[in-house]
Parts: structure tokens; C-alpha cells; sequence
């Protein structure tokens, strides 16, 4: 039987340019996408390519004045979408495509503007004092993409703790930016930027930065490491408690991007000097394998048997 209602063709081909653009440049997120139905796959696809295409503006080689002007078209191209004045005959895939899933969705766009405070921020090279500033730098970069997913994912009917779900979907985030700050250190140092709060690198030595392949002289370089680490667990401790309160796809999803992370996080924490000789990463099959159990819930029972001792 047809469908009643068949997506146009122009619709289509803008989720599948969405589709080969999460698939070729989301390196850890794919994994989790791919266990989502049809629809939804969809719709993640097109966050994440809007998404992109706001983070490539801001680590481009383009200068600040630059970048600036083409985040404030970006932001301007939100508002159409935002206005629903994006239609099937738009020219850009990834407008076509974030227009058509706000409007199965009922996705928090005002969370891609949070992404685009977060980018100016890094185009005009703000650091940060404390964990407190650090904090409203990921919630823009990070949070606001965990809750624009959960406008994807839903919660499941009669989740308990569902008024939550936002709350969790955002500290999540906060976990996931954190993992990302600790397995970029080198690199973004080498770009001019630092985002471990000042405090923190003043407590352990750590203040010359980290542009060489060796810890910062006369530093507890572990001490920083093994520092954040810690906050980054109490943070995927806390967003964990989304997991229960969405459907089996929607949570292996999460469980799978999130288990990928954990990991990397345990990598870290067992070498934190990796960090400073190359970008750490997993193998794919053991991205795969992450996924697996979380489409097979192993990862979503723990979880929900954790966060009841927890709670307890």
C-alpha cells in the first residue's frame, strides 16, 4: 500500500545529502544514529548536518570578522526555518531537511542559536576561569544538542521522572563536551585555544599549556587529567538517568553515542599523556560493539540498575 502522504522527492534527497554527511563526518555519533527508526534517523541526521555546518564555520580558516558574518547568515537561516518559510524548493539540502524534522518534531530550535552563542565565543577566544564559566560554554556547544535530540527521541509513555528528561539530555551533553576538551588538548592548544577552566590549570602546574608531546614541566599533568575525568563521571552519572525514560531504539541510540565517550574517558584515564601525543580514539569495531549492546539494552539495564543504587 502506498503511503498517503509521500515524502516529496526534494525532501528525500535532502535527508540522504544529511544522511552521507553524518555518516562520512560524524566520527562517534554514527554508530548510535543508525540504531534509530527511519524517521528519526532522519530527522538526527539533519540536526547533525546543521550542526556541522555551524562548527566548520568556527574552526575554519576563515578571520573572526568573517566568521562571524557567516554565523549571523546562519542564525538568519534559522529564523526562516523557524518561520516555516523553508520549503521543499529551497536550494540547500540541510535547510530543506532541518525545516521538514521541526516540523514532525517538536525540536527546541532555539538550541542551534546556543550553538551559535558557543561558536562566537570560540571566534572571539574566550577562556574561562572556573568550571562554573566552562560550563555555559558546553551547555551552548553540547547541551543544547542533547536537548534538540530529545525533541527527536520523545519519552517513552509513562517514563517516570520524564520533566526531567531535558535536565538529564543537557548534563549529558556536558559529559560528552568535557571528554571531547580532555581528547583535544593538544590540538586545540595548537589552535590558540584553551578551554580547561584557569583554576584547574593553576591547582596542577599546568598553566604553560600543552602545545609539545610532553606534560607541562614541573606539573601533575595526571593530577589536572585524572581531575576532570572525575567531573566528566559525575556527569555521565547524572545524564545516564535519561536512558530509562526513552523507547529501546531512542536509548541504544544514546547508550551507544554516550558508551563511546565512556570509553574514550577510560582511555584517557588510564594514559592521560595519550592526549598529548595524538587525538585518542576506538577502533571501529569497538564502536560497533558499543552499538550492539546498546541495541541489545546490556548497556541501558546497567545503567537503570546503577542509577536505582544511586538513588537509593
Amino acid at each position: 500500500m502506498q503511503p498517503t502522504n509521500p515524502m516529496p522527492a526534494q525532501v528525500q534527497a535532502a535527508y540522504t545529502y544529511c544522511e552521507a554527511v553524518t555518516a562520512t563526518q560524524a566520527r562517534n555519533f554514527a554508530y548510535g544514529i543508525r540504531l534509530l527508526p527511519a524517521e528519526k534517523r532522519q530527522a538526527m541526521s539533519a540536526l547533525y548536518a546543521f550542526s556541522r555546518r555551524v562548527d566548520d564555520i568556527g574552526d575554519g580558516g576563515l578571520g573572526p570578522d568573517a566568521k562571524q558574518s557567516r554565523l549571523a547568515a546562519t542564525r538568519d537561516l534559522l529564523d526562516r526555518i523557524r518561520r516555516g518559510a523553508v520549503d521543499e524548493d529551497d536550494t540547500d539540502p540541510v535547510a530543506v531537511a532541518l525545516a521538514d524534522a521541526a516540523r514532525r518534531f517538536p525540536l527546541p530550535l532555539e538550541g542551534f542559536d546556543e550553538l551559535i552563542d558557543g561558536v562566537l565565543m570560540d571566534v572571539r577566544g574566550q577562556t574561562y576561569d572556573t568550571w562554573d564559566d566552562l560550563k555555559v560554554y558546553c551547555r551552548c556547544v553540547a547541551g543544547a544538542i542533547g536537548r534538540l535530540s530529545l525533541g527527536v527521541f520523545g519519552t517513552a509513555p509513562g517514563a517516570r521522572d520524564a520533566a526531567r528528561a531535558s535536565e538529564y539530555a543537557d548534563t549529558l551533553g556536558l559529559a560528552l563536551q568535557l571528554t571531547n576538551i580532555l581528547r583535544d588538548l593538544r590540538e586545540d592548544a595548537e589552535n590558540g585555544r584553551t578551554y580547561l577552566p584557569a583554576e584547574d590549570l593553576a591547582k596542577f602546574g599546568c598553566d604553560s599549556g600543552f602545545r609539545s608531546g610532553t606534560p607541562p614541566r614541573g606539573g601533575d599533568f595526571t593530577g589536572l587529567v585524572h581531575h576532570e575525568v572525575r567531573r566528566a563521571r559525575a556527569l555521565f552519572a547524572e545524564g545516564y538517568r535519561l536512558l530509562p525514560l526513552l523507547d529501546r531504539r531512542s536509548g541504544a541510540c544514546v547508550a551507544a553515542m554516550a558508551g563511546i565517550y565512556r570509553r574514550l574517558l577510560d582511555r584517557i584515564e588510564r594514559d592521560p599523556e595519550a592526549v598529548l601525543r595524538g587525538r585518542v580514539s576506538l577502533p571501529g569495531h569497538e564502536k560497533a560493539y558499543v552499538a550492539v549492546r546498546g541495541l541489545s539494552g546490556l548497556d541501558t539495564r546497567t545503567v537503570s540498575r546503577h542509577t536505582v543504587r544511586r538513588r537509593a
